[in-house]
Formats: C-alpha cells, structure tokens, sequence
C-alpha cells in the first residue's frame, strides 16, 4: 500500500526559490509519485488550470466554497484506495488447503483524490517569514496577468486570505502542480478537527477556468 508521504525540509532553513524544488531534488518522492498516478479529469468537466503555469490544479468534479471573500477555495479532498483487483483463479479453496484466500488481491494504493487526480507535488513546508515572502512575490507576478475588476479584487482580498493562511500555518501541507514550475500557484491543505479526509485551500486568482 502506497501513502502519499508529508515531505519535511531537512535544512529548516530553506529560500523561498529552494522550498519549489526540481523533479532530481524530490528523488524516492518523484518516484512513489508515479506509482500513484491516477487518471485525468474528464474531457467534459471545466478545468482550472495555475494562471503561471500550464498545470491543472482542479476541475468541477471537485466542488468548492468561496472564503475570505472569495479569494480562497475550499475544496473537501478524500483519502480513497485505488487498484484493489480481487482474481479468481478457479482453484478450489478447500482442495488446495487454502479456504482462506479465495482470490488474489492487487496491489492496492491508498492516495488523496485530489492530489492523486492531478498529481500534486508536495513541497517542504513553509514558516512564516518563508510564506509572506512567498506571497509578496506571488502579488507582484499574479498582478501583471490580471485585469481590470479581477485585479482589484484580489488587491483587496489577497491581504485577509493571507492572515487566514497564516493563522494556519503549522498545520498546512504545501504542494504545486505536476511540472513544478518555480513560479507555480501554491495549493494549501490541512485537516479540519477531527477530520479524517483533507480540505484543500487554493487561491481563487491564481486559477484560469479552460472549458473544454
């Protein structure tokens, strides 16, 4: 069974450029990572793809709620097991002295549906002079591909999005899309109390809606 693993920085003292590392740096990550792939969303669904790369980061397959006036998207994630085959192999069990295993069971995977589906990098986490580094340099790049009302909505609200995130820190898992650009749109998760499945956070200007 694979578990998608939470990803520590060794150094703890990491540059915002070093915490968006390159495929090489995440070595056995990279690698489970394959092992979990699941399939793409379907071509009739909207997609949402990071306004700084050409990564899909969710599509409507996944519903979201508008928070902090909607700058954030909460999205409810879900832990599922994937590739569980039971093979009847026509023997007979209690000819064979094996009552107890009447089929063969594949190797199953149990994986986030949501990073699984569009298969999410994990990065190290960030404190908080990292993050509002990061989103420093997130508004000045976000504010050149926005127009217009978009862009002042988000002047407006990215400042209260920032502080909900920042209220939550400790408790949040960082990932980027597949190609890991290293200017990639953060995705947020965490778990609510007593929660046993993830919610994720996105920025809601950082996401271009492709229909497809």
């Amino acid at each position: 069974m694979c578990v998608t693993p939470h990803i520590l920085d060794p150094s703890g003292d990491a540059s915002v450029d070093s915490l968006l590392p390159k495929l090489g740096r995440l070595g056995h990550w990279s690698n489970s990572l394959t092992a979990c792939r699941g399939k793409k969303p379907t071509t009739w669904e909207k997609r949402h793809k990071s306004l700084n790369s050409r990564d899909e980061l969710l599509s409507d397959s996944f519903p979201y709620k508008e928070i902090e006036n909607g700058a954030l998207w909460e999205v409810e994630g879900k832990w599922v097991v994937k590739g569980a085959v039971d093979v009847d192999i026509g023997a007979n069990p209690s000819a064979e002295g094996g009552e107890d295993d009447e089929g063969v069971d594949d190797q199953s995977v149990k994986v986030v549906d949501i990073v699984d589906t569009f298969r999410l990098q994990e990065q190290p986490p960030f404190d908080k002079k990292q993050f509002v580094a990061y989103i420093k340099k997130f508004i000045k790049l976000l504010s050149t591909k926005l127009e217009g009302e978009k862009q002042e909505q988000f002047k407006k609200t990215i400042e209260g999005a920032t502080k909900y995130l920042l209220a939550k820190i400790k408790d949040l898992q960082f990932f980027v899309g597949e190609s890991m650009a290293d200017d990639s749109t953060l995705v947020f998760a965490y778990y609510k109390e007593g929660a046993v499945d993830p919610t994720f956070l996105y920025f809601a200007h950082g996401l271009k809606e492709i229909k497809c």
